[in-house]
């Protein structure tokens, strides 16, 4: 059996209750309808080839606002080659539609270039060509070498963040509410983690390496930004974290892992959240 690459493995979107924080309150916006098949052949309505040579068609346009970095989405998705057999998709997880967050590299560098051309209601298919894609070393057992991927994606909806804490974004992906104990002074919280930058994607991924972050409030070494986010988180949670650059490694940067003013991207899993 062949494995299957999942970048969004089994998150969606929940709401949560946070007090201390402020709570943005905008609503999803959705614009899609939600009786069109990604596996028919559809009309195209309007092409966009590009210098990269990525090629978008468009099967129907939404009239929702235009998906930006840092945008949140909600996608329903497959991804196929070229003798048609499907890599990827929401449905090989039995789930409607999976969040991305754009601008990261959840995916491939061609699904952020995709993104910033598309719309909330948009429906299409995507040439990414593999330079964009996988490259040379493709995925073994699952996308041959040099291999283009094409892309049929529906945007259905952008979501606001759950909350926001001076600059943070949260996403509350997954709530498990029978757990009360929430991470705070004289707690510690153990999640697993995998932190990206916008020119960096899973520098950090201990999903991988099978050794999940901890740490108390007081600890050095904290990002703020993210210590901030994490209040309040409870076991089970899922998150999905944005630390802008001034509450990370600001003008400075870390290492090689993190340019200069460039903002985190923390995709989370709560394992423990304990007294200490």
């Amino acid at each position: 059996m062949k494995k299957v690459l999942f970048v969004c493995v089994g998150l969606y979107l929940a709401s949560c209750s946070t007090s201390g924080v402020e709570q943005d309150k905008k609503p999803v916006q959705s614009n899609v309808k939600t009786d069109r098949s990604l596996d028919k052949n559809h009309a195209v309505i309007e092409t966009k080839p590009m210098d990269n040579g990525m090629v978008i068609e468009w099967f129907e346009k939404g009239t929702g606002e235009s998906i930006k970095p840092g945008d949140m989405v909600m996608i329903d998705y497959k991804v196929r080659l070229k003798d048609g057999d499907v890599v990827d998709g929401n449905h090989l997880l039995k789930k409607d539609k999976l969040p991305f967050l754009v601008g990261f590299q959840m995916q491939t560098k061609g699904w952020d270039i995709a993104m910033n051309e598309l719309k909330v209601g948009d429906f299409a298919r995507v040439k990414i060509p593999s330079h964009l894609a996988r490259g040379e070393k493709g995925v073994n057992g699952l996308i041959p070498p040099n291999a283009d991927n094409f892309l049929t994606i529906r945007i259905i909806e952008k979501a606001a963040p759950t909350r926001t804490i001076e600059g943070t974004k949260v996403w509350v992906l997954e709530e498990n509410t029978n757990n009360k104990l929430k991470f705070a002074e004289g707690m510690e919280i153990s999640f697993h983690s995998m932190v990206s930058s916008p020119s960096n994607p899973l520098y950090a991924n201990t999903f991988r390496t099978n050794q999940p972050f901890k740490f108390k409030l007081g600890d050095y070494g904290l990002v703020p930004g993210l210590k901030k986010a994490l209040i309040n988180a409870k076991t089970s949670d899922r998150l999905f974290i944005v630390v802008p650059a001034s509450e990370a490694y600001g003008v400075k940067g870390y290492l090689d892992f993190v340019k200069p003013n460039e903002d985190l991207f923390y995709n989370v899993l709560v394992m423990d959240v304990v007294k200490k």
